[in-house]
C-alpha cells in the first residue's frame, strides 16, 4: 500500500509540474503506447510488443531533446516547496487590473509592448530566449520594461502566477500571408505564438497606440480602453476567479484519481507478470498459549510454503517477511491436532500462497509442575588399571525439576552428563551439567550443574590376588 501511495504522489507531482505543457501530452502518449505493449504481450503479439518498446525508448530521448526548454523552464527558479507540495494556479491570482492600467498608459504614450499570458499550454518549449527576472508584477515595472531605450524593451514580457517571469523574449513570427498590412512585427509575433499555444498575447502598437488581444490565432482590437480589463478576464477564463479555482480543483482531483488508478494498475501488472515459483521453510509460531501449560512435543517446527509472484518480488523476499502463526485457543492437556490454513500464513503484498506442507501439526500440551528428583552420576568407560573408586558423593543429591505433569509422572531420576572414567587418576571434585530428557524439562537455576566428589585409590594386593 505504501508503495502505491508513494508512487502515486510522485506521478501526481509530475502532472502538476508539467500541466499545460507539451511534455505532459507526449508522456501521456508514451503511457498509452506502454499499455498497448503490455496488452500485446498478454495476447502473445510479440512483434507489436517489440515495436512499442522501441517507440517508447526513442520517445524518451525525444522528450529530453525536443522539450528541453520546457523541462528547464519547470526546473529553474523553483523552490523545494514548489516541487514537493505547492499547487500553481495558472493566471487565477494574476492582478489583471495592474496589467490593464499599464497597457492603457503604454497605449496613451504610444509605447510599443508585447505581453504574454500563458494559460493551460506552456510556452517554454516555444520561446527559450529572454532574461529570467521573476519580478513582482506592478504597473511601474511593466512600463519600465517597455520604455524606449530600456535593455529589454524590444522583446516580450511573460506574466505567470502574478509575476513577470521573463522579459526581452523573442516570439516566433507567423507565416500567415493574409495578415493585414496595418499590423506590424509585434502582431505577427503574437500570432506566431498563439498558433502554437493557447496563450493570450497583449499587443500595444507603437505607431497607432492601439491595443490588440491575440488569442487562438485571431487578433481582437480593443476600441474602448476602459474595457481592456474586462476583455483580459474574458480571454483568460472568465471574470470570476472563484469559479475557475473550483474548476481547477476538480481537475486536480480527477488527475489524482487517474494517477492512483494508473499506479495501482502498474503495480498489479508487475506483481502478476513474470510469475515465479519458490519454496521456503518457514518457522511455525504458536500463539495465545496458557502460561500454566507447556508444549512438550510437536510433529513439525517448520512448514514448507510454495509461493508465487513476480520475479523481482520473489528475489527480494526474506524469511523475516513471512510467518506462520497458529493460535492455541481451544487446545487441552494431552495430544492436539491443528490444521495450518491460509489464514495462518502472513505474506507480503503481491506474493500468493500455492501450497502448505505439512498442512497439519500434532503437538502435546502439559501442565507445568515442580518435582524434586534424585541425581545420578553417569559414568562411561573404566578406570585405569590398578585403580578403584572407593567413594562417591553427588551434591546436591536431589534437584528441583520443572516440567509437564505427564512427563514428571514418569521421571524418577535425572542423570548427569557423561563422566569418562579413563580420565580419572586421582581423587577430586568435578562440576558436571544435568541432562534433561526430554528437553522440555527445566532444572532449578541454582542447580544446572552438580558437584561430584570422588575418591580414587589403588587396589590392594589381596584384591589383586583374588581377582
Amino acid at each position: 500500500m505504501l508503495d502505491i501511495v508513494f508512487n502515486t504522489y510522485i506521478l501526481f507531482r509530475l502532472y502538476v509540474l508539467f500541466r499545460g505543457t507539451n511534455v505532459l501530452r507526449v508522456l501521456m502518449a508514451v503511457v498509452v503506447m506502454w499499455i498497448i505493449g503490455r496488452s500485446a504481450n498478454a495476447m502473445g503479439l510479440v512483434i507489436t510488443n517489440w515495436v512499442m518498446q522501441g517507440v517508447i525508448t526513442v520517445a524518451t530521448f525525444i522528450i529530453i531533446i525536443v522539450f528541453r526548454n520546457e523541462i528547464s523552464g519547470v526546473v529553474r527558479t523553483r523552490s523545494l516547496s514548489f516541487f514537493l507540495w505547492e499547487i500553481p494556479r495558472t493566471q487565477i491570482n494574476t492582478p489583471v487590473s495592474i496589467i490593464s492600467d499599464a497597457v492603457a498608459e503604454l497605449a496613451g504614450s504610444k509605447i510599443g509592448a508585447l505581453i504574454v499570458m500563458p494559460l493551460k499550454t506552456g510556452v517554454d518549449s516555444i520561446i527559450g530566449s529572454g532574461t529570467d527576472i521573476n519580478a513582482s508584477l506592478s504597473k511601474e515595472m511593466l512600463v519600465n520594461i517597455f520604455w524606449p531605450g530600456a535593455p529589454l524593451h524590444d522583446g516580450a514580457a511573460v506574466i505567470q502566477r502574478g509575476k513577470i517571469t521573463r522579459a526581452g523574449t523573442i516570439l516566433p513570427l507567423s507565416q500567415n500571408r493574409q495578415l493585414a498590412s496595418k499590423y506590424g512585427t509585434r502582431h505577427r509575433a503574437a500570432l506566431g505564438l498563439t498558433e502554437q499555444s493557447d496563450a493570450l498575447v497583449i499587443v500595444v502598437s507603437e505607431e497607432r497606440g492601439k491595443v490588440s488581444l491575440v488569442k487562438d490565432n485571431r487578433i481582437h482590437e480593443v476600441r474602448d480602453p476602459d474595457k481592456i480589463e474586462t476583455l483580459i478576464k474574458q480571454y483568460t477564463g472568465g471574470p470570476e476567479p472563484v469559479k475557475k479555482m473550483r474548476r481547477q480543483t476538480r481537475e486536480l482531483l480527477v488527475a489524482a484519481m487517474v494517477c492512483l488508478l494508473c499506479t495501482t494498475g502498474l503495480w498489479l501488472s508487475f506483481s502478476r507478470g513474470m510469475e515465479t515459483l519458490a519454496n521456503y521453510d518457514v518457522p511455525i509460531e504458536f500463539m495465545n498459549s496458557d502460561k500454566k501449560m507447556n508444549i512438550t512435543y510437536t510433529s513439525a517446527s517448520r512448514a514448507r510454503l510454495l509461493i508465487s509472484g513476480a520475479r523481482p518480488l520473489i528475489n527480494a523476499l526474506t524469511l523475516d517477511q513471512m510467518s506462520i502463526k497458529i493460535s492455541l485457543d481451544g487446545t487441552a492437556v494431552g495430544k492436539n491436532k491443528l490444521t495450518i490454513t491460509r489464514q495462518n500464513v502472513q505474506l507480503p503484498p503481491g506474493i500468493r500462497l500455492k501450497n502448505i506442507e505439512p498442512d497439519q501439526v500434532e503437538l502435546t500440551l502439559d501442565t507445568m509442575v515442580e518435582k524434586r528428583v534424585p541425581v545420578q552420576a553417569d559414568f562411561s568407560g573404566k578406570l585405569p588399571e590398578g585403580l578403584i573408586m572407593s567413594n562417591l558423593r553427588v551434591m546436591p543429591e536431589t534437584v528441583k525439576i520443572t516440567g509437564g505433569e505427564l512427563t514428571m509422572e514418569r521421571l524418577t531420576t535425572v542423570f548427569t552428563e557423561k563422566i569418562h572414567l579413563e580420565n580419572l587418576t586421582t581423587s577430586g571434585v568435578i562440576n558436571v551439567g544435568l541432562v534433561m530428557n526430554p528437553a522440555t524439562l527445566r532444572p532449578d537455576e541454582k542447580h544446572k550443574k552438580v558437584q561430584i566428589r570422588y575418591t580414587i585409590s589403588k587396589k590392594n594386593s589381596n584384591d589383586h590376588t583374588k581377582s
